[in-house]
């Protein structure tokens, strides 16, 4: 036998695998390991413990069982122990638990062994040996351990339940479906062997046994729809169709009153051609429930089936229209009318009418409506899904989906006022989500309304709990600070960035603005540089970032550095933004091109830069310094910051 080494990942995976026992013992759990005299008890080191695995059939498992290939086990019969046998043993046993808490796994099998070295019939120790062998893939002791368990203590299911589970991986039907029998008797109380027999014999297809199972299941839990199914498939397999129908009509019988299991019966007779009975059965239930759904359902089912197809759209019109039939069951028909119609190629028209239909004959339902703007949005028809998604939003604000999905619509026609009109609503009847303010924080700042946005994202702050995003709230403390610097409240800027970047240091939009926002300061030009470069290695092809770093580079006096980001950056789409063609212009001055600067300081001009200081570069032919604070401020405010 190899050295045994217990790894802990795996031997957790383990111990979940079989379920643990019931177990009474001492309630003291001693700190260190003493034997019950109060002397040190030393404990074996694992080569004690392969050790100890070598000789366990010297001295105890050849005597107890014979033939080592046997598969069942003759074993001694079980001792009492003495107190203070019983004493030692349970010290011992709790000892192994402790351990195995420490994830002192080797320790915790020597504790084991020493406990069937005092009792080798102690079914416990049995049970927790059985588990370190299935670790150790030494499946036949693992085996053995849990039968001799089982033996020892007859009346606890988990082991048996463990063993049948060892069983059905080592792939022994037949003892498996011995040892699951005698479950079933032993512990009528329970369940899961029958139903795992069901499996066993099912597989097998010994459909004779399967019946059998489900009677003994039937006399336990009472007549049901699934096993009354049940046997009327099996009944079917076994081509005994008379048995098959009596089933379900002895569920009729059983529950006279209930008209669902009439249908049942119908339905029945239709899946297996029995065409005239079903219809009979259909009209039978009607004549007594006219606006009984499960019926008007399964008599259009009747008529698609016998290619009564006009007959079958006046029965789901039936249903559909139907003020009596709940909207869980429009909605599952609906779907299905839908996929018919997809199949068929049909026109989407149809549909549309059906579903105008509806609506107008149940206003105040919100889930057929909802299911019509998401089959709207399929069609690529979604301007058409506003109005129906506006409609779900009057009857019930507090939709989530539905306003989402508006808001989604909004967006995309950057519709900022709608977007505002929406969010709004949206914090006020779900204030807990959080996409809510983030959208309206953003729609205020393209409005201008930068102390909107500020008490905005506060509110979201608020509202953020330990489980919310880290990524979203890092968005939240850059929008804030975006808006804090536009209001020249710099200090508050700064602040809401490090607070982005502590939730998120990855947050690449806080720090390219708050590199930005300092190189416009002039101040920690280096800690800008170092932010900013994050930012171009994340995203080596974006205008913004490529000018951030180009400007910091500038105003650090690196100029032809900063020339080679700058013209990255015009030629990453920087030329449709006047303030990095200027910028482009400030670098090129620095480097000696006078020429270029003087261009693209003319494209800047054209392009409607409001820059205080372009025209006189423009005159004079030179780079004229600007209070980058005080112009920047100004522009961050009008919506052109970063």
């Amino acid at each position: 036998m190899k050295t045994i080494h217990l790894i802990a990942a795996g031997l957790l995976a383990l111990l979940v695998s079989l379920p643990s026992p019931a177990f009474a013992v001492c309630p003291a759990v001693l700190a260190d390991v003493q034997a019950p005299d109060g002397t040190a008890c030393s404990l074996p080191s694992g080569k004690d413990i392969a050790k100890a695995g070598k000789k366990k059939g010297k001295h105890r498992d050849k005597k107890k069982r014979g033939d080592k290939n046997a598969s069942a086990v003759a074993s001694p019969v079980p001792q009492r122990l003495s107190p203070e046998q019983q004493r030692r043993y349970d010290y011992f046993y709790l000892e192994a638990a402790r351990l195995k808490t420490l994830r002192k796994y080797d320790a915790a099998f020597a504790m084991i062994e020493h406990c069937l070295a005092m009792d080798s019939c102690a079914a416990s120790a049995l049970y927790e040996m059985a588990q370190f062998r299935v670790y150790l893939k030494q499946m036949p002791q693992a085996v053995s351990a849990l039968e001799r368990a089982v033996l020892y203590a007859p009346d606890n299911y988990w082991y048996a339940q463990a063993l049948a589970n060892l069983y059905l991986q080592q792939k022994q039907t037949e003892k498996v479906t011995a040892l699951l029998e005698d479950m079933a008797g032993r512990f009528p109380d329970k369940l899961d062997p029958l139903y795992s027999l069901l499996e066993l014999y099912n597989r097998a297809e010994d459909y004779d046994r399967v019946i059998d199972i489900l009677d003994r299941l039937e006399v336990r839990t009472g007549k049901s729809e699934q096993l009354t199914m049940e046997k009327f498939r099996i009944y079917l397999r076994k081509e005994d169709n008379k048995r098959a129908f009596k089933e379900i009509k002895s569920l009729v019988a059983e529950y006279p009153m209930d008209l669902r299991y009439q249908v049942v019966l119908g339905d029945a007779y239709l899946q297996n051609g029995k065409d005239d009975e079903a219809y009979a059965i259909y009209r039978k239930v009607l004549a007594q429930e006219p606006d009984n759904a499960m019926a008007i359902y399964s008599l259009a089912s009747y008529y698609q089936e016998t290619g009564q197809q006009e007959l079958y759209r006046q029965q789901m019109d039936t249903l559909l229209l139907n003020k009596k039939v709940p909207s869980e069951t429009k909605l599952q028909v609906m779907r299905q009318v839908i996929a018919e119609n997809e199949r068929a190629g049909a026109d989407s028209t149809q549909i549309i009418r059906l579903f105008d239909r509806i609506m107008a004959q149940d206003p105040d339902d919100a889930e057929i409506p909802m299911l019509y703007a998401q089959y709207l949005q399929a069609k690529n028809m979604a301007e058409e899904s506003v109005p129906i998604l506006e409609k779900i939003l009057d009857i019930d604000p507090t939709n989530t989906a539905a306003r989402i999905t508006l808001l989604g619509q909004a967006v995309r026609n950057e519709d900022y006022e709608a977007v505002i009109r929406i969010c709004e609503a949206g914090v006020e009847a779900t204030p807990e989500v959080l996409e809510f303010y983030f959208y309206l924080a953003i729609a205020y700042n393209q409005a201008g309304r930068n102390a909107d946005v500020i008490s905005t994202c506060q509110l979201a702050l608020g509202r953020a709990v330990g489980d919310s995003r880290k990524e979203l709230v890092s968005d939240f403390y850059t929008i804030m600070g975006d808006a804090c610097y536009a209001e020249g409240r710099d200090e508050d800027a700064f602040i809401a960035y490090e607070s982005a970047l502590t939730y998120n240091a990855s947050n690449v939009g806080a720090l390219n603005n708050y590199a930005y926002y300092l190189s416009l300061e002039r101040r920690d030009l280096d800690k800008a540089e170092e932010m900013s470069y994050k930012t171009i290695k994340a995203e080596p092809g974006n205008a913004t970032y490529l000018d951030t770093y180009a400007w910091i580079l500038f105003e650090k006096g690196n100029y032809t550095e900063a020339r080679i980001y700058i013209d990255d950056a015009m030629a990453n789409g920087g030329e449709e933004s006047a303030d990095v063609v200027e910028h482009c212009g400030d670098i090129y001055f620095m480097t000696g091109d006078v020429d270029g600067a003087l261009k693209r300081w003319k494209q800047a001009r054209d392009m409607g830069s409001e820059s205080s200081t372009l025209d006189e570069k423009i005159s004079q032919k030179k780079y004229i310094p600007y209070d980058n604070k005080k112009e920047n401020a100004e522009n961050a405010a009008a919506g052109d910051g970063k």
